[in-house]
């Protein structure tokens, strides 16, 4: 990749333009590319379809050959065989953390006796799709981000059509109409991964759409657009994720069958605390999803309920920050979560934030700090 791009200083490479000179698929090249971006040795531009073009490092970078850490590339068709020789403990670990396309940092964790990063790009270089479910905000999310770099996601809920998946006809500048593809064959034509975010929340007939994609058949036919049929490139890969506890969430006997592999995820208790958050909220946490698990109570901070306390408490200040965390939960498990606070913090009451009474006119409309100028004008 990087001798294409130094061999050709002065040119702006789509993905598209490398993997048709390199005879890659379209995934495998925009990892590579990706990769010397985030290295600095090439040049990224393009608001739409991204281009690539070389820089000072990029003639360095094509004299040696550089291994990536695991899970931050991923070579298909070569790797799916090489792999499966070589016992999981013989192989690098790689345990962050990684920063996601948003900029936000992930922290591993371990699956198989593997980071998790590892263990999925494992599954995607074998084409053996994936089941994540779990509790809201437990980081599903967050880790398919960290480990497919060349991610594209569909936002699933009751909503959700098959034009969401395959694409719709939409009204072009000029007058006319004109169809625009969805993710679903985005990602097959460039050998990209797909999420289905949420996937337990979509109609059971429009996730129909999906699964000749995910067979062996490796295609689909658009019938809105001519019947044209799609086949998936090498690297095309899906993941979708499952909140069992959300109102409305089915897990069809046949979108389980699809996933060979079906992960559960929780709340990394100890990673909260690494992250520097109020150790009594995170012994709250503990608690609370230890009732949960025996049944006897429905809902527990998990990381991003955590990241949110923490980020509250330094804006407002704790006791607005605690007061947030138990009105964020179910009202059913409310009064349960406050007790835990309560007994954990030491505070006699906690109740939901809840605005106060009105502040006098005269208070409202002064800054903060006005009325000790005022006073400190008068008495001069």
């Amino acid at each position: 990749m990087a001798r294409l791009l130094a061999d050709r200083p002065v040119d702006k490479l789509t993905i598209g333009d490398m993997a048709r000179q390199l005879g890659h698929s379209h995934g495998a090249v925009r990892n590579a590319a990706l990769t010397l971006v985030r290295r600095g040795e090439a040049d990224q531009s393009g608001t739409g379809q991204p281009e690539f073009r070389a820089n000072a490092r990029t003639a360095a970078a094509a004299q040696t050959a550089v291994i990536s850490p695991p899970g931050t590339h991923a070579p298909r068709a070569q790797a799916a065989t090489a792999r499966t020789t070589i016992p999981a403990a013989a192989t690098p670990r790689w345990t962050g953390p990684i920063r996601r396309a948003g900029g936000q940092l992930y922290h591993p964790r371990e699956l198989a006796d593997l980071p998790d990063v590892e263990a999925l790009n494992r599954l995607r270089d074998a084409d053996v799709p994936v089941l994540l479910y779990g509790p809201p905000g437990t980081g599903k999310t967050s880790l398919v981000e960290a480990a497919f770099p060349d991610l594209l996601t569909v936002a699933g809920d009751g909503d959700t059509t098959v034009g969401d998946l395959i694409g719709e006809y939409t009204q072009a500048d000029g007058g006319g109409y004109v169809f625009q593809y969805g993710p679903l064959v985005t990602a097959m034509t460039e050998g990209r991964a797909l999420l289905i975010d949420d996937a337990t929340l979509i109609s059971p007939k429009v996730l129909a759409a999906l699964y000749p994609a995910m067979d062996g058949r490796r295609q689909i036919q658009v019938k809105a657009h001519k019947g044209e049929t799609i086949k998936a490139e090498p690297g095309f890969y899906v993941v979708a994720g499952h909140n069992p506890g959300v109102h409305g969430a089915v897990l069809t006997e046949a979108l389980a069958s699809r996933f060979s592999v079906q992960i559960q995820i929780g709340t990394d208790y100890d990673l909260a605390l690494a992250l520097k958050i109020d150790a009594r909220v995170v012994r709250v946490a503990r608690h609370l999803a230890a009732q949960v698990e025996l049944g006897e109570l429905g809902w527990a901070p998990q990381l991003r309920e955590l990241l949110s306390y923490q980020k509250t408490e330094a804006v407002l200040g704790t006791k607005a920050a605690l007061a947030n965390l138990v009105g964020i939960a179910p009202v059913e498990d409310r009064d349960a979560v406050a007790d835990a606070v309560i007994k954990a913090v030491g505070v006699r009451t906690i109740a939901p934030l809840t605005l106060g009474k009105q502040l006098p006119a005269s208070a409202a409309r002064k800054p903060p700090g006005s009325a000790v100028s005022a006073h400190r004008g008068r008495s001069r």
